[in-house]
């Protein structure tokens, strides 16, 4: 019934805003929450994989599971496990600036406090890294627009930091090829771990390596696409 439930709001929101323009602003009412988004397309797919799919729902006993949230865009995830999780700790990284001036509003008018939010890109280093925008949830290193410098924080350290990290999911658009490398042999008190991986046609594959990372540090996988 939940499903059903969940699937005909996704319909609703796939004919609300089917004819919506790229890339304009607007509010969006979904599942009882209300989001500000740079684009209500692409909202609509990220409702799906979210809400609908349930990507990121994990199994955990731990009363306060921590979260890091690599890649968090207008807050979407955020909203999903700070309702399905209530007393996680949260930390999300969102590295394109504008984004994250969407991510703070949807929080605050969600009434969803104590998450704390990095506007840095995760890297391999704190020195910073080029990185292109392409206005709603593609915003990448790779990006084919025009890029800028935009501060880093090596995840590494920050993963190391950590006793356990009960969640760590990662949708950085490409940047997963270099981060999970930089990363092995830090995994081990990660439980759980969500990666989208992300080819492009003039990039190496990295797939196997990546995998390969996963399966040293003790994790069992499981494959999905989400078209």
């Amino acid at each position: 019934l939940l499903r059903s439930v969940a699937g005909r709001r996704l319909l609703a929101l796939m004919v609300r805003y089917a004819d919506a323009p790229r890339y304009q602003p607007r509010r969006v009412e979904a599942n009882g929450l209300t989001l500000d988004v740079p684009d209500a397309r692409s909202f609509v797919w990220q409702y799906k994989e979210i809400f609908v799919d349930e990507f990121y729902r994990f199994h955990t006993t731990e009363p306060a599971p921590v979260i890091f949230d690599c890649g968090a865009n207008v807050g979407t995830s955020v909203l999903f496990f700070r309702k399905n999780y209530p007393n996680a700790r949260i930390v999300a990284f969102e590295a394109d600036d504008a984004i994250a001036g969407f991510f703070e509003k949807n929080l605050a008018q969600n009434g969803v406090t104590d998450v704390e939010l990095v506007r840095k890109a995760v890297w391999t280093d704190d020195g910073g890294v080029d990185f292109g925008s392409e206005g709603a949830d593609g915003a990448s290193i790779f990006a084919p627009t025009a890029k800028t410098r935009v501060p880093s924080v090596r995840l590494r350290d920050r993963l190391l930091a950590e006793e356990r990290i009960d969640l760590l999911k990662m949708d950085i658009e490409g940047a997963e090829a270099f981060v999970l490398p930089d990363c092995r042999g830090a995994l081990g008190h990660v439980r759980n771990i969500f990666v989208e991986y992300h080819a492009y046609p003039d990039q190496p594959q990295n797939l196997g390596e990546i995998l390969g990372i996963l399966r040293e540090s003790g994790f069992r996988y499981y494959l999905n696409s989400a078209v």
